[in-house]
């Protein structure tokens, strides 16, 4: 018996690539949540944008208390099984009226799993829809496996490398993903997406959770790390990651930052030598 999602949601997700949305908080508790965030923003004097978005399940406890919750790890149990580890996270934060977007990619594409087995889990902190600029998907196209992709040279691409897809997919049918502060999304990592500016009037606030089974491995030289958040790891491809104990403390942004440099050093080996540069 699935533990959260209905079967006709587990076989959409097996057709379409996709499930959305899906019940999971409060209200109140998700306004908290997001005052947390952005009372750092205040006192840090600096925006989670492009560049300082990775990995926070590793300086707030209060995200460590989303990757953890029974509400996500339930439905993604559904779908990858009982012993997952917590392979990446990025938030993913589009002021009200700005130019910043996603380029139409697959978030398999610099990762370097093996197999390609990785859902994300997309928790929404605000309201995203469709004029907030939520999730934008090619229904079926995780379908068609790893697709090619160039690097985009454009500040607004909220993506880390700018990475958009290079190959020719058929967009003429998308289907839009919006969801409540409180609800997520769950989609294949091959599955073609992007998000567009947020025209609303308020901000769109977002975490991406990559979820993987134990068993899945990075092929990468760069050993990195990951977090086991539910059931148990019986093959050690990846070096565990500590909990937070304290909001942003030394310890915690010590390991954030060893963390997030071995996240990086792998995404760029896995980017030489396989992607053209595109200006704009």
């Amino acid at each position: 018996m699935p533990r959260k999602l209905t079967p006709e949601q587990i076989e959409g997700y097996a057709s379409d690539g996709y499930v959305c949305p899906v019940d999971a908080f409060s209200t109140e508790r998700t306004r908290a949540w997001r005052e947390r965030l952005e009372s750092f923003e205040r006192a840090q004097g600096q925006k989670m944008t492009r560049g300082h978005n990775f990995k926070p399940h590793l300086l707030f406890p209060w995200v460590d208390e989303i990757v953890h919750s029974p509400e996500v790890l339930d439905a993604v149990e559904d779908l990858i099984g009982p012993d997952i580890r917590l392979f990446h996270l990025t938030v993913w934060p589009k002021d009200a009226g700005s130019g910043a977007y996603v380029s139409w990619h697959q978030d398999a594409t610099y990762f370097a799993l093996e197999p390609a087995c990785h859902v994300t889990a997309w928790v929404a902190l605000t309201d995203a829809p469709v004029e907030a600029g939520c999730m934008e998907v090619v229904p079926g196209s995780h379908k068609l496996g790893q697709l090619p992709h160039a690097e985009m040279q454009d500040p607004e691409n909220l993506l880390s490398r700018g990475q958009a897809l290079a190959a020719d997919v058929d967009r003429s049918k998308t289907a839009f993903m919006p969801v409540k502060a409180g609800q997520f999304s769950l989609h294949h990592t091959h599955l073609v997406h992007n998000s567009r500016p947020n025209r609303s009037n308020d901000r769109r606030i977002g975490l991406g959770i990559s979820y993987i089974p134990t068993s899945a491995r990075c092929m990468s030289p760069t050993r990195v790390s990951a977090m086991l958040v539910r059931g148990e790891d019986r093959y050690g491809h990846f070096d565990d990651e500590r909990r937070p104990q304290q909001e942003a403390g030394p310890e915690e942004r010590a390991f954030h930052t060893e963390a997030v440099d071995r996240f990086r050093k792998m995404n760029v080996e896995q980017t030489d030598n396989r992607v053209a540069v595109v200006k704009r």
